[in-house]
């Protein structure tokens, strides 16, 4: 790929010494246009070149560009971001330039707007014979633009090898409750989008009904089976979250399906389509089940804590709270919460007592739930995980030590 190299180091060197700061990086975003499809294309190939490299080391992440970089390419494998020296060094004006050849115009005006972007990036693998799809983010670090990009999994995993009782399934299902609001929650990078994959693919295979699916951005790409399935990328087929839940409606959908729930206006609005009778699925970044309620009520205006809490107690229906915990053997394995949605717990959300549900899920076995420490120790005996990792990766740490000494 030295045409690659020659190309960046040709166009960085024609920056006029004196364009500094972030209007240098402002001068690369509007440049990049009297780069020729020609050369273009081969620095979409570059990148092609390093995303293999990603996918046969088995990484889930690469970090490109800005200061923090040192230069260098990094790979998230297994969990543990590594440098990877192999591919050569860029310089923060090489990185700027290949990442911003990789967005259109309206891209790139988005991202000196707001400073961020995200969007989903593809290409066609011909070793492996397959398009790979990737999830990536655009940002400034220092004045430069970094990049992270996120593979996403060609396959899906089968909703019965996430080991949820049956009746947490039935829960989740549309077959079984045509209406209510699932929610699955956990930090960056704890496997979110890959369980609600998960869920709408065991839809796909027997339920015929129209999911639609509103996500920043779209992700894995379902083939419509049983169900007949709707993508809408915001930014690009959709301007926001919130309208594309409030254009659902108009849509005849059984199941909306929202990436994030990242604003009290998209919040609202899903609360809201919920109530109208439709089954919705939908993604927060908090650590527990608990905390995905309390956090739904803090989000909003306080003047509308108490309805908006109300309303939750009425439409939600489940709540799995999961992280990616590092195996014994170097991979990682998926710990969860489930709290399930009983007459108790709908008292206590709408009393403001979500402390006491706690105690709820510990109890709540038969309804098919399950703490966080609970299923960190059924990893443990099952010589999974390390002790030390079962403590670690706890919410309760004091109940999680306190199952460990009963082992």
């Amino acid at each position: 790929m030295e045409d690659a190299r020659q190309i960046l180091a040709t166009f960085t060197q024609s920056i006029p010494q004196s364009v500094l700061g972030p209007e240098r990086t402002e001068y690369i975003l509007e440049k990049i246009e009297t780069i020729s499809d020609e050369d273009r294309l081969k620095l979409i190939k570059y990148v092609n070149a390093i995303l293999s490299v990603m996918i046969d080391r088995e990484a889930s992440d690469i970090e490109v560009g800005g200061e923090g970089s040192g230069g260098f390419v990094w790979f998230r494998i297994f969990g543990d971001k590594k440098r990877i020296e192999q591919i050569p060094k860029l310089t923060p004006d090489e990185s700027t330039v290949l990442i911003s050849s990789l967005i259109n115009k309206n891209q790139r005006e988005v991202l000196s707007k707001v400073r961020n972007l995200d969007f989903s990036y593809t290409f066609y693998h011909t070793k492996l014979g397959k398009n790979l799809r990737f999830r990536a983010d655009a940002y400034f670090d220092l004045d430069a633009l970094a990049l992270n990009m996120r593979a996403i999994s060609a396959t899906i995993r089968p909703l019965d090898s996430l080991e949820f009782h049956p009746y947490a399934v039935k829960m989740m299902s549309h077959n079984f409750m045509k209406f209510g609001l699932s929610l699955v929650t956990g930090i960056t990078g704890s496997g979110k989008s890959t369980t609600l994959d998960s869920i709408i693919d065991y839809h796909n295979r027997f339920d015929p009904a129209h999911v639609v699916i509103i996500a920043s951005p779209v992700e894995y790409v379902h083939k419509s089976n049983a169900c007949i399935i709707r993508h809408r990328e915001v930014g690009r087929d959709v301007l926001s979250f919130k309208e594309g839940v409030i254009q659902a409606l108009r849509q005849d959908p059984d199941i909306i399906v929202i990436g994030e729930m990242r604003d009290p206006e998209t919040i609202m609005a899903a609360l809201e389509v919920t109530d109208t009778g439709h089954k919705v699925f939908s993604t927060l970044h908090t650590s527990s089940a608990v905390e995905s309620l309390d956090r739904i009520i803090a989000e909003v205006d306080p003047a509308e804590q108490e309805r908006v809490r109300n309303r939750l107690a009425d439409v939600l229906v489940s709540a799995v709270s999961q992280k990616l915990v590092p195996t014994l053997d170097g991979k990682r394995v998926m710990a969860k919460e489930v709290l399930i949605v009983t007459p108790s717990v709908k008292a206590a959300i709408k009393n403001n007592n979500t402390g006491e549900i706690y105690g709820m899920i510990n109890q709540g076995a038969p309804q098919g739930m399950v703490t966080m420490e609970q299923d960190l120790l059924r990893l443990f005996k099952e010589r999974k995980i390390s002790k030390d990792n079962a403590i670690a990766y706890s919410n309760n740490k004091t109940r999680m030590l306190q199952l460990m000494r009963a082992v």
